[in-house]
């Protein structure tokens, strides 16, 4: 018999809270716990139908009902198809916007490097450092996937090899306490005092918890390969203080290590925290690159989510500060607007089609 969506709700309640009280669950329970606005009475007999139907178990006479095996295998089976659709759709929409994101930015560097004359860089916002949820599914006996989803929804994979069995009902409840202690939390938030509490919570599965908590923590880290975005690089050869033989291959060699500039990059950011601005100004010997004669000026740009990218110019000491300042500031605007939500369908304002 089809579950309709009362039962279904109903059923997931009683689930839960089992899972969180170990207790059996009645009726009075779950009418404080469900949106279904319905009476004890009512629930009683929605929980009649489920138990006769052998998704619950009445333990004793008087008490409450806990989950059957049917039950948490029904559970577990919506639960991952759930997590496998909302996965799917994200993944699909981080392809798109991926693919969106890399056009936008090469156009953009482009358009940048022709208003100022100068070489420019911009590093594509990909860190997300705040957990949005976690799944762990079973696949083979000693084997578990953890997949991982951060905020601006980043999809990572981990396997996590486990050294003693595991039942559906205990990895419900190891979803379930993960979940509950970690979701909306950076990696920075995620401190030893909570991981040893949720060890002391998950029992003999404790080590469990280590290994899935270190795989968070991989997941979810900055990606150590930056691509970074360069154009305008013959521009240094307009300034004859740059265009000697010495400075030039210095400077261009710099504007090619995709490493190095994603470095600058990052430390220009922290720079700009400290300080509270997100324009940093470096001139002459204050330039994160080293020669003299260079000035150097970045800024932030903000795709929501927790996910903050980086624009970076880089001149003779001498350059227009004022232009180089308001061509930072109009992208910034644009790039913070460009990729959110409301805006996912609107190219024509994109900054790329400003300077044809």
């Amino acid at each position: 018999m089809e579950l309709d969506q009362r039962k279904k709700t109903i059923l997931k309640a009683i689930i839960q809270t089992y899972l969180e009280t170990g207790e059996p669950v009645g009726s009075r329970t779950i009418s404080k716990y469900t949106d279904l606005n319905l009476s004890s009475a009512t629930i009683r007999n929605e929980m009649s139908d489920l138990e006769e139907m052998g998704y619950i178990l009445q333990p004793h006479t008087s008490a409450g009902r806990i989950p059957s095996d049917m039950g948490y295998r029904y559970y577990v089976d919506e639960l991952i198809q759930e997590k496998d659709r909302e996965i799917a759709e994200v993944k699909d929409l981080m392809i798109k916007k991926t693919d969106r994101m890399e056009k936008v930015l090469k156009q953009v560097v482009k358009v940048l490097a022709t208003n100022t004359n100068y070489a420019t860089m911009i590093m594509p916002a990909v860190h997300a450092t705040t957990l949005k949820f976690i799944q762990l599914s079973r696949v083979h006996e000693d084997q578990l996937l953890a997949v991982v989803v951060a905020q601006g929804n980043l999809v990572k994979n981990q396997l996590i090899d486990l050294t003693e069995p595991i039942s559906d009902e205990e990895l419900l409840k190891l979803n379930l306490l993960l979940n509950t202690q970690m979701n909306g939390l950076s990696i920075g938030e995620i401190n030893l005092e909570m991981i040893q509490r949720m060890k002391e919570q998950a029992g003999i599965h404790s080590q469990v918890i280590g290994r899935v908590v270190d795989a968070v923590a991989e997941a979810i880290k900055p990606d150590d390969e930056a691509n970074v975005y360069t154009s305008g690089a013959k521009n240094i050869f307009r300034y004859p203080e740059l265009a000697d033989s010495s400075s030039a291959s210095g400077l261009i060699s710099a504007l090619e290590d995709k490493e190095v500039l994603a470095e600058m990059l990052r430390e220009t950011e922290l720079d700009g925290a400290a300080d509270g601005d997100d324009i940093q100004v470096y001139i002459g010997q204050e330039s994160p690159i080293d020669n003299d004669h260079v000035s150097v000026v970045t800024a932030s740009y903000d795709l929501g989510g927790g996910m903050r990218g980086r624009i970076g110019i880089v001149g003779p000491r001498r350059m227009d500060y004022k232009n180089v300042v308001d061509n930072l500031k109009t992208l910034k605007i644009q790039l913070d607007t460009i990729f959110r939500p409301e805006d996912a369908d609107d190219t024509a304002s994109g900054p790329g089609e400003t300077d044809e």
